[in-house]
């Protein structure tokens, strides 16, 4: 897919954060962005921000969770767009828990959305990509699914398995011209890392601190290194967990 070009890519989490500042790049880029959120109002403020950009975003409401949601997404994204031509999964939400401290209702509310919403939105993308014979997907996962981090086991846990997802995905369709690829942020500064702290007791001073760069990443890096992977200068790329953490893992 040629960004330099005028497409069609529907991101998920599009009202905040890493999704948003995806969302604005694409556009910035002249894409035809659908616009997906659990917050509308949000999504809507984001396609308001983009109306001075040479694409558009168009603003929908999804649960990513909940199958007829995606399904009703997707049938909705089609009226909008001839052909899409990519699906970046950013939807995702986080828990502050060991394991003793998790509860099973907790468990699965992180695995609903980070994992099988990507699952549902992929299935749902896949539909479309491989009847073209063209498609490209990137999900945003995290350092967090390569390593450890402590009070974080369902979101480490369900971030590892977007990236098993995505290799999986990568082989399955290696052969369809369908890519599949996904970007593992360390600490990115958004309204969600935001709340994750103050669940937490932490601070941003705390975060700064464990960095090797001393800060913390920002959702347009992020955002700049997903349409790398969706452009055509990433056509070898495929099944691939490209790490933009400042040197976190290294450490």
């Amino acid at each position: 897919m040629n960004t330099a070009n005028g497409y069609a890519a529907l991101v998920t989490g599009a009202g905040s954060g890493i999704g948003r500042a995806v969302a604005l790049r694409l556009a910035q880029d002249g894409a035809t962005v659908i616009a997906a959120d659990l917050d509308l109002d949000a999504a809507r403020a984001a396609a308001d921000e983009a109306q001075a950009l040479p694409g558009r975003l168009v603003p929908i409401a999804v649960d990513v969770a909940d199958e007829r949601s995606v399904a009703a997404l997707f049938t909705e994204a089609d009226r909008h767009v001839p052909a899409l031509a990519a699906l970046v999964n950013v939807a995702g939400i986080g828990s502050t828990t060991s394991v003793p401290d998790c509860s099973a209702e907790d468990w699965d509310r992180v695995f609903a959305v980070n994992a099988r919403g990507a699952f549902l939105c992929s299935r749902a993308a896949l539909a479309r990509f491989l009847p073209a014979g063209a498609g490209t997907i990137v999900s945003v996962a995290s350092v967090a699914g390569l390593i450890g981090l402590r009070n974080r086991a369902a979101y480490c846990a369900s971030k590892g398995a977007l990236i098993a997802l995505t290799r999986a995905m990568a082989i399955d369709h290696v052969r369809d011209g369908i890519r599949v690829n996904c970007v593992c942020p360390g600490t990115v500064h958004t309204p969600w890392v935001d709340r994750l702290v103050h669940d937490a007791g932490e601070s941003l001073d705390d975060l700064r601190a464990r960095q090797p760069m001393g800060r913390l990443g920002t959702p347009a890096e992020i955002a700049d290194a997903v349409l790398y992977l969706l452009d055509d200068r990433a056509a070898f790329v495929t099944g691939s967990a490209l790490v933009i953490d400042g040197g976190l893992t290294a450490a």
